[in-house]
């Protein structure tokens, strides 16, 4: 019922300001908000499609929305810290289990965290927050963000374009997407671990 009602709030966003409200929602994605872009983009696809926006729009409009509110979670970690996520986190369907994880990753792999988990559900509402904590250097978090939304964004967006009047078939399939996604990531990490270790013998 919720998932529904927040659907239909961002179609209706995005069909009434147009360009403004695929910034806004894209901006809202890369916060702690639930705005799933798996109905923002394949839906600006659709519109694309329509004759309503086009390709250049769609991409400058989406792109500087998830840079716009990836730059605010990342002053949020560098002046406000994890406590919140913690505090407030739950307001909007995240936990501390959710940063606990998020926190991991960018451990894990570093800075390139900011630009692989763009294309990792819940991991990509919370990048900017380890990024900002860890006092990345702007301008590389700044690139990195731009280029994983930037391509994230203009597929879903392209999905959309070719599905057509169907468009909303990728929100229905969202989670197979998404593990999709998450399976290729997983073997090409792997290969390059592989690669890596061979190199050194």
């Amino acid at each position: 019922m919720i998932v529904e009602y927040l659907a239909n709030m961002i179609l209706s966003a995005v069909s009434f300001f147009g360009y403004f409200g695929v910034f806004i929602l894209m901006a809202m994605e890369s916060m702690i908000f639930p705005i799933p872009s798996e109905v923002v983009m394949p839906f600006a696809g659709f519109l694309i499609y329509s004759g309503k926006f086009t390709f250049l729009g769609v991409l400058i409009a989406s792109s500087l929305g998830s840079l716009f509110g990836s730059l605010i979670s990342y002053y949020m970690g560098k002046y406000l810290g994890r406590p919140i996520v913690i505090k407030y986190g739950k307001y909007f369907l995240l936990n501390k289990h959710h940063l606990e994880l998020t926190e991991r990753f960018f451990a894990i792999f570093g800075e390139r965290a900011v630009l692989v988990s763009r294309f990792i559900p819940v991991v990509r509402h919370i990048i900017s927050i380890p990024a900002g904590i860890a006092e990345m250097k702007l301008k590389k978090f700044s690139i990195y963000t731009l280029i994983g939304a930037t391509i994230w964004n203009m597929v879903l967006a392209f999905l959309g374009f070719k599905l057509g009047e169907n468009w909303d078939m990728i929100h229905s399939l969202s989670t197979e997407l998404d593990f999709a996604i998450i399976l290729i990531l997983v073997f090409t990490i792997l290969y390059f671990i592989i690669k890596r270790l061979r190199n050194k013998r």
